[in-house]
């Protein structure tokens, strides 16, 4: 009852502002309502729904829930967050959802027949909860799901013969529950579903590899063993899956298909916000950073307002905002954990980015922390990212010329030799590409997102530190331990520097097209090999560039990206390199370590100029339990 009136009253509060809004104004809350009786529905020992505000006129600003630029509910995260209670019906009204992650919590009670009405959902994971009763028959009707997980409750019943409707399915988990009868036939489902009904002891029919009672006998097909479900103590699912296939073997190491990355960006680590009373420590002292109040950056970026937004990344939004003193500055509003005892870290580790200052690092300029908010700010780079200069520019833009694409290799590698080597502690940038590369007003490189990532990896106990990068950049070592340092910075910068000679992405399945590959390293490699060197070098140059350079540029991106750590260089040799010293001598040696290298292992050599590097990829390197 108490739960109905609050959704009786936060109606009526939603209307009034409608109202107030005038005519033209009114924004549908249906949305919002669902979203709010599905908190009224759980109980959240953790406030991780704290910022769901029943006064606001829609759930665009609440955390873990994302919307498109319609304002429309697109995903509900709310994985591993201790939720329990039950899910309710009103969820079926939230029509553009593409993802729905409930996964590792203590939910129990029925599937909501109801989901059957999102007909946009991709992503259904319900898995490690306490759901009972049957799967409803009208999740055959989500014809664009791709992922569907409900393993690891305690569901009944037969598997809806619906579900062999559904041909876009590329993962379906039913493993560890209490379902019988005979399997539907899977001759409907996607010829690459990997298809798990294990430990559902009274299913039965070839599928189950157990004959249903009456049924003529048959021959079981080989079992499928499924990839195991994530857990709080394994960290993120998305670089479990990718390390397996990394341990596959060094030859296929950067080979990812299609099918897996999409499965690595479905099950990228997911972030909680833990909203707790804001502290400041007196005895933390931020210098010339200044602390800005929410209202000033509400004011600055429309109430952030979608208009305004630079980017999107794994910490969090970018906005652009114009202070009252009419300086433009770029609001990072941080996705990340609120735990007990967070503020100190918080301003301790501000404080630390604060102090690394270099021509091409990106100042701090000031930080906003409040209960419900953690927001950093810098000023505004007039010329965006370099992967937006390359890939997104508009008509009248420009493309960068090589002698910009050269100081840009240069100053961001300055940049990154100074976190690594001036500052004490030492900081690991850890997603170094060309999206973090920024570009002042005279086309500087400015190295930024530093530090965000010791900055966001401060959590509770139930949560482990996940890797953190983006697909195509990050080193082979860091994705099978999960163990970072300088070098898998310098792994990051060297296919940052095949981006600017290139213009091409570090991982595109549009190669797949021409059967090239779609990591950027091995198609580079694969040119090098056939000596088309010419063919790497981005169009948008219209050859106005020297080749000497450009081989230059190239050699120092393979030393870089050398599979063992051990082999590539520090990012200060890698400044001095581009600056004319020590390249040639640098190259000479790892060229013929190379040759005796094939040469033991009784492989033909090669005489052109560049020796596949993949040999340095050791086996031993790439496994692991990440």
């Amino acid at each position: 009852m108490a739960a109905a009136a609050a959704v009786r009253w936060w109606a009526a509060v939603a209307l009034a502002v409608a109202v107030a809004l005038g005519p033209g104004r009114v924004v549908a809350n249906t949305e919002g309502d669902a979203l709010y009786s599905l908190r009224q529905s759980l109980r959240d020992a953790n406030n991780v729904l704290q910022s769901w505000d029943p006064t606001l006129v829609n759930p665009c600003t609440w955390f873990h829930v994302t919307c498109n630029n319609d304002n429309s509910v697109i995903r509900v995260d709310l994985g591993n967050a201790q939720l329990s209670g039950v899910l309710v019906p009103q969820l079926g009204q939230l029509k553009n959802l593409q993802y729905l992650e409930l996964y590792s919590n203590n939910i129990s009670g029925t599937i909501p027949p109801e989901l059957g009405n999102l007909t946009n959902l991709v992503s259904l994971d319900l898995y490690m909860n306490n759901f009972s009763g049957n799967i409803p028959d009208s999740l055959g009707n989500l014809l664009k799901l791709r992922f569907l997980r409900l393993n690891n409750n305690s569901l009944v019943d037969k598997i809806p013969e619906s579900l062999t409707n559904i041909s876009t399915l590329q993962v379906l988990d039913l493993s560890n529950n209490n379902l019988s009868g005979p399997v539907p036939s899977t001759g409907s489902f996607s010829l690459f579903t990997p298809i798990s009904f294990a430990n559902n002891p009274l299913l039965c029919g070839p599928a189950a590899s157990k004959p249903c009672p009456g049924a003529p006998p048959f021959s079981p097909p080989p079992p499928y063993n499924p990839p195991s479900p994530p857990t709080p103590s394994t960290g993120a699912s998305s670089t479990g899956a990718i390390a397996g296939g990394v341990a596959a073997g060094a030859a296929l190491v950067f080979a990812v298909p299609a099918i897996a990355f999409a499965m690595w960006r479905r099950r990228k680590p997911e972030e909680h916000f833990f909203d707790v009373p804001a502290e400041e420590d007196p005895e933390v002292h931020l210098g010339q950073l200044k602390k800005f109040s929410l209202r000033e950056l509400q004011v600055a970026t429309d109430n952030f307002s979608n208009k305004n937004i630079l980017g999107r990344g794994g910490f969090g939004k970018v906005y652009k905002g114009r202070l009252a003193d009419g300086s433009l500055v770029a609001v990072k509003r941080l996705k990340e954990e609120r735990t007990p005892g967070g503020e100190l870290q918080f301003q301790t580790e501000v404080e630390m980015i604060s102090m690394a200052v270099h021509r091409n690092l990106l100042r701090l300029r000031g930080f906003c922390m409040t209960p419900t908010e953690r927001l950093l700010v810098y000023p505004y780079m007039a010329n965006g990212s370099v992967a937006s200069r390359l890939r997104e520019r508009q008509p009248s833009e420009p493309p960068l010329d090589w002698e910009t694409r050269r100081r840009i290799a240069l100053g961001s590698a300055r940049g990154l030799s100074y976190l690594h080597d001036h500052c004490d502690p030492k900081i690991i940038h850890r997603d170094v590409k060309a999206a973090n590369i920024l570009l002042d007003e005279d086309f500087e490189a400015v190295v930024g997102d530093f530090g965000l990532a010791k900055l966001m990896d401060y959590k509770d106990t139930h949560v482990t530190t996940a890797v953190r990068g983006t697909i195509g950049h990050i080193a082979p070592e860091y994705l099978s331990t999960g163990k970072s340092s300088e070098k898998t910075d310098v792994f990051g910068y060297g296919i940052m520097l095949l981006e600017l000679i290139t213009g091409q992405r570090a991982f595109d399945l549009a190669r797949l097209a021409n059967d090239d590959d779609v990591m950027l390293l091995d198609w580079v490699k694969g040119l090098l090999k056939e000596k088309k060197v010419e063919m790497l070098v981005d169009p948008d140059l219209q050859n106005a560039y020297q080749e000497t350079e450009v081989e230059n540029l190239i050699q120092v991106a393979l030393l870089c990206t050398q599979g063992s750590p051990l082999d590539r260089p520090k990012m200060s040799e890698v400044v001095r390199m581009l600056e004319g010293d020590g390249l040639a001598e640098r190259w000479d040696e790892w060229q013929k370590v190379e040759v005796v290298r094939q040469e033991a292992e009784s492989a033909p050599l090669r005489n052109d100029w560049i020796v596949d590097s993949t040999y340095n990829l050791r086996a031993v390197e790439l496994s692991g339990p990440r």
